[in-house]
């Protein structure tokens, strides 16, 4: 048996358009590995988060997230402390198993594959530090939020985008971002915004703003192909472009030819402010958290991601 002990399996009900589409599968893989993992499936939003901080503080170490982004997304806020950046317990090691219409994390590192195949990645003894963001911003109750993400924040279009995509039901799938994506782009004009990392400053009319953790969003879309999810650096971008170029750029977006573009400008930094002529949506992780004025900072390697 792995010195991690047997791994908690926390499951999302709908991951793969119904749990047993991932679950099963994968847990009969791993019996067969001679591994003995618990499974809970989630009941309601943030269940997760629930979930994943009483087993850190009960001494567990292996937390494996069966869903998509927002399904890890909670189980990272779980296993972190929010507020002050620290883990709930020692050595934590994230499991990540792709379900769901979003696991974007996944493909960062290559674990968008079968259940059979990531068994033997959960089976294995290779893990790799994972960076997180903390975001502090306004909640939609106009409350002060605190809360982590392990892939991709944005504020602006995409805040909106995110939000139209919430919205739509279940059943449309991986083609919700793009029906949202199409939609918001009559709801959405440029706004004066202030960017501040940690080199320069940036105060423009702009679409929006991106800080990458890990490569991929929205499914697939490859808007940070240099982010590296340990490196203790944020991959930070400016759109200029109005929400029709985004639209327009869907393409680019798919394989990272984006950067090349006139109106998307990229840096490497830890923090980032954001503060604009009116509020902004802002999104982490495909979840809606509020909006701008927010700041933005990196917590390094608080967890380890089993490869």
């Amino acid at each position: 048996m792995s010195e991690l002990g047997p791994p908690l399996l926390i499951a999302n009900p709908a991951a793969g358009r119904g749990r047993n589409a991932v679950l099963s599968p994968l847990l009969a893989a791993l019996r067969a590995r001679g591994m003995a993992p618990e499974v809970v499936v989630t009941q309601a939003p943030r269940h997760a988060t629930a979930l994943a901080r009483e087993a850190a503080e009960s001494g567990r170490r292996f937390v494996v997230g069966v869903g998509g982004d927002g399904t890890l997304h909670e189980i990272v806020n779980g296993l972190v402390d929010p507020e002050t950046g620290e883990p709930r317990g020692e050595d934590l090691v994230l499991g990540v198993v792709s379900g769901g219409s979003g696991s974007d994390l996944s493909r960062t590192y290559g674990l968008d594959r079968p259940p059979k195949v990531i068994a033997r990645h959960l089976d294995g003894e290779a893990t790799m530090g994972l960076d997180l963001g903390r975001v502090r911003c306004t909640g939609r109750d106009g409350e002060p939020r605190t809360a982590l993400f392990h892939n991709i924040a944005e504020a602006g279009y995409g805040g909106l985008v995110t939000d139209l995509a919430n919205r739509l039901p279940r059943r449309v799938g991986g083609s919700r971002y793009v029906l949202a994506t199409v939609a918001a782009v009559a709801r959405f004009r440029l706004v004066p915004t202030t960017v501040r990392i940690d080199h320069t400053e940036v105060s423009e009319p702009l679409s929006n703003v991106i800080v990458a953790n890990g490569q991929f969003f929205g499914g697939g879309l490859r808007v940070a192909p240099r982010a590296l999810a340990d490196d203790g650096r944020f991959n930070v971008q400016v759109w200029r472009g109005r929400p029709i170029d985004v639209l327009r750029a869907l393409p680019d977006l798919r394989v990272g030819d984006h950067l090349l573009r006139e109106d998307v400008r990229e840096w490497q930094s830890t923090t980032v402010t954001i503060d604009a002529e009116r509020p902004l949506l802002l999104e982490a992780d495909g979840e809606v958290l509020g909006t701008t004025p927010a700041t933005i900072d990196l917590l390094p390697t608080p967890l380890q991601i089993k490869i």
